[in-house]
């Protein structure tokens, strides 16, 4: 699917000006979003440092100062470079906060002020200016001056404890799950401010950090705890904590995963694939019974699953209960129901023109955004620079 076929009439954050300083993971993919929507992002990049840290990722690169890393978190947006610890680059920034409806950054927590980042530094100049901070453990607190990376958040938030095999050694998520969230959060945080400024004409600062999300994830995990001192631990199959079964199942050539979250679920399940006595069996008559008797639910599930293959099974149930085949990287991109909903674009760059990217997720009266290549290093130094 090409950019052109995508196109909607109208992105809704055009006419929105983002100022970001940001690299890595979490402040690159919410304003990547940002981006897409139409939004004026433009990064300020330190020509010292060589910009973005993500510029540098290997092993794929694409030109000077460029690669596929940093490109998979930057469609859409301008690069400029400002040295902030400047007079000049102070200059500059409040040159072009004049205009802009936001700043963005996800530095460390101390630094947000000592680079006139936050709202009592860029009031003065702009009253509506919303300024969004992402830091590793916020900037109010004994932690303010402490890198961290996601990583680090979803072993100390409890994360890791839920995740991989019982037996196995503590695991992660595999893609850097919190600081896409954490983007995104703040992502919606700062558009909720900009709405606010533009009634009232009052701008503010607005915080979150890699730690609050990542221990906000726990979700009901945490509410089970905090209410009831229950401490959930990681469970065979990658299974749901109390609804059962739904968890990985052993196909002929692979695994499926089901998920009976209901007990409707459950029974059209059972029928269909020849287990209809065990509905009726007290070891599991109720979610609470299979939660305990999942060990022997589980050899008899895998029993009949394995008498066929994925894809047998998926088309046989798939419309029956929630189904779905466990793939790994190559599968799941080059699964043509991907093709289908458009969600790889061709993005030309210029020194890679047959480049490919994933799609933005969302759709507007049912186009997606489209999407051009992040700028080169200082790409748009003359258009916005004095």
């Amino acid at each position: 699917m090409t950019a052109e076929e995508t196109m909607p009439a109208a992105k809704p954050l055009t006419g929105k000006r983002i100022l970001t300083v940001e690299q890595f993971g979490a402040g690159p993919y919410g304003t990547q979003f940002l981006a897409d929507l139409g939004a004026e992002v433009i990064k300020l990049e330190n020509i010292e440092t060589k910009g973005d840290a993500s510029r540098h990722v290997g092993p794929f690169m694409v030109g000077e100062n460029d690669s596929l890393y940093f490109q998979g978190w930057h469609t859409n947006k301008k690069s400029v470079t400002i040295d902030l610890k400047s007079e000049a680059g102070q200059r500059n920034l409040h040159r072009l906060v004049k205009r802009a409806d936001a700043v963005v950054n996800n530095l460390r927590g101390d630094q947000a002020v000592k680079l006139g980042l936050d709202y009592a530094a860029l009031s003065a100049t702009n009253p509506k200016i919303v300024c969004g901070h992402i830091s590793a453990y916020g900037r109010d607190n004994e932690r303010a001056s402490r890198p961290g990376y996601d990583f680090l958040m979803q072993a100390e938030a409890g994360l890791m404890s839920l995740t991989g095999d019982p037996e196995g050694d503590p695991a992660r998520i595999g893609p850097s799950m919190i600081d896409f969230m954490t983007g995104m959060t703040l992502s919606v945080g700062l558009l909720s401010c900009i709405i606010r400024a533009m009634e009232t004409g009052q701008g503010c600062d607005v915080d979150t950090s890699l730690f609050e999300v990542a221990l906000h994830q726990l979700n009901y995990s945490a509410t089970w705890y905090l209410n009831t001192g229950y401490k959930a631990i990681r469970q065979m199959r990658s299974s749901h904590l109390s609804a059962t079964p739904s968890q990985t199942v052993r196909a002929k050539d692979g695994w499926v995963f089901i998920m009976c979250m209901t007990e409707k679920f459950w029974r059209l399940m059972a029928k269909e694939i020849g287990l209809e006595h065990l509905i009726g069996d007290p070891r599991f008559a109720t979610a609470k019974e299979r939660t305990e008797n999942r060990v022997e639910l589980t050899e008899l599930l895998d029993g009949v699953f394995e008498t066929n293959t994925v894809a047998y099974w998926v088309e046989r149930l798939g419309n029956l209960i929630p189904i779905g085949p466990v793939y790994d990287i190559e599968q799941a991109l080059e699964n043509p129901f991907v093709e289908r909903i458009g969600m790889v674009s061709h993005v030309p760059h210029p020194d890679m023109p047959e480049m490919r990217l994933l799609s933005n997720p969302l759709r507007f009266d049912g186009a997606r955004p489209t999407q051009k290549t992040g700028s080169a290093l200082g790409a748009d130094n003359d258009a916005y620079l004095e």
